[in-house]
């Protein structure tokens, strides 16, 4: 039973805006309104990733316009009092990038996201060449699949193969991303890790049971009052 999760290559914007680090201030802004994003790749050389710009690291010049920081922002702030007489994409970028590969899981660019609280990361090859751009609405894409698709998926990469010797006396059954397995199970022990291996599937929301046996704990039907 082989079941490949999506990648970021399958999901990610592979034309990418980018900029370089000799890029001026005004320019980087400029970009930004252009293209609708809020940050933006730096590249040097042949179009490798060495940062990435975001609005938050423009945004100091602003903050700082009208008055001098003070000396506790001096003392605690000291990276944005920095930018906020930047000049350049060089000088303002974060830097070493937040960088993920294409062949990297859905789940671990999840992760990366969540843990940095960043909301996009810039894709590169084995020697930090700039390949795409991944961002969390390209994660939720997975979820735009069809009810049909994770059913066949479902039944073909798992209920054939655990259930072999009786495969059609389990239905599957989706509907907008939660699957409802119903029937007849001979071997319940094989629920539990049945119901692992169906969130595992790329786009199923939920897993829920309606079967003759016992069921993993806290995925009994769900029955509305009426």
């Amino acid at each position: 039973m082989e079941h490949s999760p999506y990648t970021v290559g399958d999901v990610m914007t592979r034309t990418v805006v980018a900029i370089g680090q000799e890029a001026p201030f005004k320019e980087i802004v400029e970009t930004m309104e252009r293209w609708q994003v809020s940050a933006l790749p730096v590249l040097a050389g042949e179009g490798r990733v060495i940062g990435v710009v975001s609005e938050a690291d423009l945004l100091p010049k602003e903050e700082f316009r009208e008055a001098q920081p003070s000396r506790l922002e001096q003392l605690t702030r000291l990276d944005d009092v920095r930018k906020a007489g930047a000049l350049t994409a060089g000088e303002l970028m974060s830097a070493p990038a937040l960088t993920v590969h294409a062949g990297d899981t859905l789940a671990q660019a999840a992760r990366t996201m969540a843990f940095k609280s960043v909301k996009r990361l810039p894709v590169v090859d084995g020697t930090g060449l700039l390949q795409g751009i991944v961002s969390r609405a390209d994660l939720l894409k997975v979820f735009l699949r069809a009810d049909e698709d994770l059913a066949a998926e479902i039944r073909t990469e798992i209920i054939g193969p655990l259930f072999a010797a009786a495969p059609g006396d389990l239905a599957v059954g989706v509907t907008d991303g939660v699957v409802t397995l119903s029937g007849t199970v001979r071997d319940p022990s094989l629920l539990p890790v049945t119901a692992r291996l169906v969130q595992a599937v790329e786009g199923v929301v939920d897993v829920r049971f309606d079967v003759t046996g016992s069921v993993p704990a806290g995925q009994e039907r769900r029955v509305e009052p009426g």
